[in-house]
């Protein structure tokens, strides 16, 4: 196992955040953890093993030059707002969805229908720092039970205006047991978020390998 690869936090360790860490883990990828309840993340290393470190939110940030901010979409923009000179000129990861549960027992977007979560966080995002739409695009479940399949294995999109990240996002992907697939710029990533044409729950309907995804895009 490679010594030198990018470090990497996961900030938030609710479904998403807690299948991302471990599926990184899984591959080889050791991960740095963190919550606001911090019992979570020494319990969750404990399970996961040596691999992952185990620290509070301001120290996992300082660490990292790789942050997933695995938390809420309203969330985001605090903790960017909160450690923004923590986070200059790193890689944020953004895997959020911008929706809330709706009167019916499903979900609703929180914003205005043109609008995506990179997009609104990309305009409030700290100096330097390197934004990129990834892990959202499958729900947790699925993260979860598909990461690894073989013999292909199913993609997860990502967006980022910063082409100099590509490689870095991909070896991350790809240590977690997927394929990657860029989309495109930010202004592409209504598209991979929820109800867009590239999500699981959007036009797409479920996960797919790389010559499938490739059809699509």
């Amino acid at each position: 196992m490679s010594t030198t690869k990018t470090k990497v936090a996961v900030i938030g360790l609710g479904n998403i955040g807690k299948v991302v860490a471990a599926n990184l883990v899984k591959g080889g990828r050791p991960v740095i953890i963190a919550d606001r309840k911090e019992e979570k993340s020494r319990q969750l290393a404990q399970q996961l093993g040596t691999l992952t470190t185990p620290l509070s939110i301001p120290a996992a940030i300082k660490e990292a030059e790789i942050v997933i901010f695995a938390v809420w979409f309203p969330v985001i923009a605090e903790l960017l707002k909160q450690y923004e000179a923590e986070l200059e000129g790193k890689v944020i990861i953004d895997p959020s969805n911008p929706i809330a549960p709706d009167e019916n027992g499903g979900f609703k977007k929180i914003i205005e229908a043109s609008q995506s979560a990179g997009q609104v966080n990309k305009a409030v995002l700290p100096k330097g720092a390197k934004l990129v739409k990834a892990f959202g695009t499958l729900a947790a479940a699925s993260l979860e039970h598909v990461a690894f399949q073989q013999p292909d294995k199913a993609v997860l999109f990502y967006t980022t205006d910063q082409s100099g990240v590509n490689s870095i996002v991909e070896e991350l992907i790809k240590d977690s047991g997927f394929e990657p697939l860029r989309v495109g710029a930010i202004d592409q990533s209504i598209r991979i978020e929820v109800f867009g044409d590239l999500h699981e729950f959007g036009a797409l309907g479920k996960t797919v390998t790389l010559a499938e995804a490739e059809v699509k895009i």
